[in-house]
């Protein structure tokens, strides 16, 4: 029995990851070609991390600077202002809004995302989602510590939750916390995670099979 579901937001329940991606190519596009390929790809194999641990891999990193407070929550606002927007009106995944309306007045629906919590909570309330989550957790922590944290306050027995997500990090916090793990890949997208991992282009027709 399914008792909690603990969702990812970018490319789980929207369709924003491509969104976030243009705006970093966007944010990096006066060091050229070659660090704006080296952003993306590194985005792109980290997605469930947070914005400004990114920022700090690509300026110490990949630029060899250092990068003081100041600059990171400047480039975080002009990254906020790039895809807020944009998030807001972009479409939901497949099956995402269905399901929601579904069952969450009988399963308990959280959300894990690596979205900065202010950011994320204008887009929830933009996109009148707000009603289906009982708790909705951006950056700051680790998504080991988000869920661990959602498991001991709601006292969720650990099988009978699961975490939904599209990256290794949720993958990873998932396993970290010792619940059950279904990776969406997008199709025509390169599979993530390790072998044996449920992973599937349409998690919510899966999910949708597990609870009828």
């Amino acid at each position: 029995m399914i008792k909690a579901i603990i969702f990812d937001f970018d490319g789980v329940l929207v369709e924003s990851v491509d969104i976030k991606t243009r705006a970093l190519a966007e944010l990096y596009k006066e060091y050229g070609k070659e660090i704006i390929d080296k952003v993306v790809a590194y985005h792109l194999k980290n997605g469930g991390v947070s914005r400004f641990e990114k920022f700090r891999y690509y300026h110490n990193v990949l630029l060899g600077k250092n990068m003081s407070e100041e600059q990171e929550r400047g480039q975080g606002h002009r990254f906020s202002s790039l895809v807020e927007d944009m998030v807001i009106k972009c479409p939901w995944v497949t099956g995402a809004k269905e399901f929601l309306n579904k069952f969450y007045k009988k399963i308990d629906f959280h959300i894990a995302s690596g979205t900065p919590d202010s950011e994320l909570l204008r887009i929830i309330k933009s996109r009148n989602m707000s009603h289906y989550f009982i708790t909705i957790n951006g950056s700051g922590r680790k998504k080991g510590e988000i869920i661990l944290d959602v498991l001991n306050e709601y006292n969720y027995d650990s099988n009978m939750v699961y975490m939904v997500g599209d990256a290794l990090s949720d993958y990873e916090g998932a396993m970290e916390a010792n619940i059950s793990f279904v990776g969406r890949v997008p199709e025509n997208q390169k599979n993530p995670f390790p072998p044996g991992i449920i992973q599937t282009a349409q998690p919510f027709i899966y999910l949708s099979s597990l609870l009828s």
